[in-house]
């Protein structure tokens, strides 16, 4: 259909401005659904009749101002909150609130993140559960000691740790307020007093942290060792694998390097030593990206089940030979350009490497006598994928390598370099230290020492190699390497000693816990059980001073950690008296439990022990905030979902599943006090939703420059570029979505949702503007109901049932998409058409104006609940107009309709009627093409039924036959008969054929109106030009 006859979604561009002195509601085929788009001019015969019309009176602004926002802040969210919690005989639902990081203004995750929790919370209000939901921070961790710094200019080094952490005490309570007022903007129900919020900061959150910490440490869990970890050069501190990004676009040298088997190797076996003959020598292949970790070599593995190749560069027999596996020889023929004759000597298992040992690389310039041989291991990690399929192994600098060495008994598990043997020359600055002239000798480690081993010490080793005659080829690659999430740099692998929480041990019962959780969408918590599989060990300790410390002791003569229960019970008093920051204020003598004085005054015990300088992984903060939520079911509550415990949802981006989804887990499955509890996770579902990206699909961040604030959004914008939209459009964007998987969001897609804003507004606007009088009270019946009535009621079961379904599913787009459906094709073009004549023309009591209006408030109190839970401020405009109790919308339970409104005959009835109203707009249209008409109430329509016709058009028949005056209604035209037609010529006549459904031909006559127009309600029915109808007359009179 085009313009007038379109009954479709050009219907919502008219409703937007509706004045009450306008009369044009039926221009032709009543496209005008909730009244007019733009200025309609007033002809001399209806001026006089305006006042006489029951046009809608708005109460509702068409648009949103934000003092109404400010307004109903308050009623729709703190003070809503808080009386909903006094619910106590509600049933209990729990959402824990993931802590986002305490810096900087917020984003668009950041408000998606908080609006989707909104919804689910506020639908679960109005199923009238008591919703328990407090907002937090995390406020510890290096990005903010980071900030800290810069702002006092300063290094770590020259500050104390007491300095660091009250300044940034100081900054991070200043950004949870500044979040905290953003937050609030959205419209998120909550207290958002300090009360009823969290920060990972309060004493008793950390008391809280540091007692889960002890559980694990009494239970074995928390050990230091000496080991390799991500580590950080430009935070300076150790990382976890959540901490890392990966950038695909790093650039790193990698070298061929060749060492040399050593001839006297005592365990050689004989395929070796044949080889070598005593003369000849062998050179064992390697290629690496980190040359800068052979100065810590300490073995070469091969695959023993791989084939490997010696091949000969003359036919000469004492010619040196160059070893690789066999499956890697075109690979290197192709990498390293070898241009000489590859003269094959001999073909070998990689068990036959294995027990050989081979000459360090710079041990030519190592001065000391004589250099120890180092071994070649094997190892099923060597794949014939990429390389020589000779590995080199530096334990200090790779986790395989480590773990390979320590399964052979070749490394101690000591918590230091002097009794690990593990070799490693890169200090906490990333630079080569001086103890790499322990390998290469005093002359070279001076062109070594303090240069950072990702840059320029890279380099300089390659020189070295070359110097010494090792380096084969360097090859510049592309690839990708991890990078420290905070600060966007590459990170390495060290050695340094640690703290480590065990999850082997754990493993187990955690893997069970994830059985037991459901997830959206499906299956996604399958990611989290993959994270915790891999995971053996947890990094916990970090190098930075704001943090919750990690409460070890240090015996400063041994050198040895004491970390146990009653080390920690005696440090725990102190602490829950004086506050964590009294571990970095206080004398260590008063940290020393009596068991470990051994008789020593203050003085002594001063010299005799130092304080553990190490914080906790801020994972580990974040993670226990479980522990907040035991209190909600001390006296025997059960939540919604049956939990005794924990939280019944938690919803986070998907990266949380190695970040708070996984810590959360990990430390309640640690601490559970009994078996039971091992198994449980804490929480029942999780929900995890995508990034959001821009319109080239890229995702947002600064450096790009294509992040939008959503301030900006929300506010109205004085600076060029802004968009201005308000809260409820935010909102409604991040219900619209597909949150679960990456979504855009630029200035096409806000305006689309304010588009689909102000459609849902100024209907609900327009229906409200019709209840001038409160709405009846009589009950619908259905069976008193006309077909029209039961259908769009019918219609309206199904898209409340539908809404219902879709947020218990947390398919708000569907939601959303049931509104705009119902609203587009069901209650404006069939309902609001058809019954806008009887609202507008009819008595004020007339038995079908009084049946529209009852119906139309039953769709507007389902429509509001239907939207609440997305536009709560939308909700509470509609609710104080509807029913001005001056209490929230939301303190009323949301009481859905009976399934007796659901009524498939009717929905079939109704279908059938609108094929024929299709067929009859068609013809309407062609005669609107030819300018016949203007306006469909300008025709006469006759239908011509067939006879001879199968059971099925049969039933058809009967059906229009018996709602003849409704079909004319939801035609929109003055008259509609059946067969019989006037006998005079008109001045024009469309006849035309057309399908029934179910078969059988239609005929449709269209004809200029036998009778005149109406001056009020403009309806062809007047016996006279200019005299108003029966109907109207009637009216009037009164």
């Amino acid at each position: 259909m085009r313009t007038s006859l379109q009954y479709g979604p050009i219907a919502w561009k008219t409703w937007a401005k509706h004045s009450s002195k306008q009369t044009v509601w039926r221009y032709f085929s009543g496209a005008t659904a909730c009244s007019s788009g733009g200025k309609a001019s007033l002809s001399s015969d209806t001026t006089s009749y305006t006042d006489t019309l029951f046009l809608p009176k708005f109460k509702l602004g068409q648009h949103m101002v934000p003092s109404t926002y400010a307004r109903l802040q308050d009623r729709t969210c703190d003070a809503l909150y808080r009386q909903q919690w006094k619910q106590a005989d509600n049933p209990l639902f729990v959402l824990h609130d993931g802590p986002p990081y305490a810096n900087g203004d917020l984003h668009l995750g950041h408000a998606l993140n908080k609006i989707l929790k909104d919804i689910i919370n506020r639908y679960h209000v109005l199923l009238g559960h008591r919703v328990h939901y407090i907002p937090g921070w995390d406020c510890h961790g290096l990005p903010i000691e980071n900030k800290v710094l810069q702002k006092l200019k300063k290094s770590a080094e020259e500050l104390t740790p007491q300095a660091i952490r009250a300044e940034a005490e100081r900054f991070a309570k200043k950004e949870v307020a500044a979040q905290r007022d953003q937050f609030r903007q959205f419209g998120i129900m909550a207290d958002w007093s300090p009360e009823s919020t969290y920060r990972t900061m309060d004493h008793d959150y950390e008391m809280r942290q540091l007692n889960i910490f002890k559980t694990m440490v009494e239970k074995g869990l928390i050990y230091r060792q000496l080991r390799p970890v991500y580590y950080s050069p430009s935070s300076r501190t150790a990382l976890a694998e959540g901490e890392l990004t990966y950038n695909e676009k790093h650039h790193s040298h990698a070298a061929y390097v060749a060492f040399e088997l050593d001839p006297d190797s005592p365990n050689m076996s004989p395929t070796l030593k044949a080889l070598v003959n005593g003369q000849r020598k062998a050179r064992l292949l390697v290629w690496t990206t980190t040359a800068w970790t052979l100065t810590a070599n300490m073995g070469i593995a091969v695959n023993p089940d791989m084939m490997y190749k010696a091949v000969a560069t003359s036919d000469d027999p004492i010619a040196p030979v160059d070893i690789y596996a066999v499956d890697r020889e075109t690979a290197l023929v192709k990498s390293l350009g070898m241009t000489y004759p590859n003269i094959p000597v001999a073909e070998f298992p990689g068990s036959h490497l294995v027990g050989a040992t081979y000459r360090p690389l710079f041990a030519s310039l190592n001065e000391a006598d004589p250099v120890k041989s180092l071994p070649v291991i094997p190892s099923s990690h060597v794949t014939p994928d990429a390389g020589t399929g000779l590995v080199h192994y530096a334990p200090a600098h790779g986790d395989e390598d480590y773990n390979d060495f320590r399964s052979l008994g070749l490394l101690s598990s000591a918590a230091d370099t002097s009794t690990s043997g593990l070799l490693c020359h890169v200090d906490v600055t990333g630079c080569f230290s001086e103890n790499i002239a322990d390998v290469v000798g005093s002359k070279a480690a001076k062109e070594l020492i303090g240069k950072e081993v990702l840059t320029s010490g890279s380099m300089a080793i390659v020189d070295l190699l070359t110097e010494v005659g090792a380096l084969r080829k360097l090859q510049r690659i592309k690839h990708s390497y991890p990078y420290d999430w905070r600060t966007d740099q590459p990170i390495i692998i060290i050695a340094t000693s640690q703290w480590f929480a065990n999850t082997d041990q754990i493993k187990d019962d955690a893997l069970a816990a994830i059985e037991g959780i459901s997830s959206h969408p499906a299956g996604s918590h399958n990611r989290l059980a993959i994270d915790v599989r891999q995971r053996s060990e947890w990094c916990i300790s970090r190098q930075r001073a704001w943090g919750v410390p990690i409460l070890s002791l240090h015996h400063i003569p041994s050198g040895r950690a004491v970390l146990d229960g009653e080390s920690l019970k005696h440090i725990l008093n102190i602490l829950q008296e004086k506050r964590t920051s009294y571990w970095w204020e206080g004398p260590v003598a008063e940290f020393v439990p009596p068991s470990l004085r051994d008789g020593m005054d203050d003085k002594q015990l001063e010299e005799t022990w130092h304080k553990g300088t190490d914080t906790m992984d801020v994972w580990f903060d974040s993670g226990s905030s479980w522990s907040m939520l035991e209190g909600l079911y001390a006296d025997g509550t059960v939540s919604v979902t049956g939990r005794r415990s924990g939280a019944d949802v938690c919803l986070e981006g998907r990266d949380q599943h190695r970040g708070w989804f996984q810590s959360q887990l990990l430390t309640a499955v640690a601490t559970a006090p009994d078996a039971e509890g091992k198994q449980q996770a804490p929480y029942s579902t999780l929900i995890t939703h995508g990034m959001t990206i821009d319109k080239r699909g890229k995702k947002m961040s600064k450096s790009l420059g294509n992040v939008i604030n959503p301030m900006d959004i929300i506010h109205d914008g004085a600076e060029k570029g802004k968009l201005e939209f308000g809260p409820e459009v935010l909102r409604l964007w991040a219900a619209n979505v597909k949150f679960t998987e990456d979504m855009p969001i630029h200035l096409a897609v806000l305006q689309q949702c304010r588009s689909m804003y102000m459609k849902t507004r100024n209907t609900m606007r327009f229906i409200l503007g019709l209840m001038e009088d409160p709405p009846s009270s009589e009950k619908l019946e259905r069976d008193r109901l006309g077909l029209l009535e039961r259908y769009i009621m019918h219609e309206l079961w199904k898209f409340e049932d539908t809404a219902l379904k879709s947020y218990a599913s947390y398919d708000f787009a569907r939601v959303v998409s049931s509104v705009s459906d119902f609203l587009i094709t069901k209650l404006s073009p069939i309902y609001i058409d058809v019954r806008r004549d009887s609202l507008y023309a009819n008595a004020r009591d007339s038995p079908e104006r009084r049946t529209a209006i009852a119906v139309l408030a039953q769709v507007l109190d389902t429509m509001t609940n239907v939207v609440a839970p997305i536009l709560p401020y939308l909700a509470e405009e509609v609710h104080e107009i509807f029913c001005p109790d001056g209490a929230s919308f939301f303190s009323k339970n949301w009481t859905p309709l009976s399934a007796h409104w659901n009524d498939p005959e009717v929905d079939l009835q109704m279908g059938q009627l609108l094929h024929v109203r299709a067929q009859v707009l068609s013809v309407l249209e062609e005669a609107r093409e030819a300018k016949h008409l203007r306006r469909s109430p300008e025709a006469d329509v006759y239908l011509t039924l067939p006879n001879d016709v199968s059971s099925e058009t049969r039933d058809v028949i009967d059906l229009i036959q018996s709602q003849v005056k409704m079909l004319g209604e939801i035609c929109v035209v003055s008259n509609l008969s059946l067969d019989t037609q006037p006998s005079h010529q008109p001045a024009w006549q469309y006849v035309r054929t057309r399908e029934l459904p179910g078969g059988g031909e239609l005929g449709i006559t269209i004809r200029p109106s036998s009778l005149h127009k109406c001056p009020r309600c403009w309806l062809h029915t007047s016996e006279e030009d200019g005299i108003l109808c029966r109907r109207c007359s009637t009216v009037v009179s009164r």
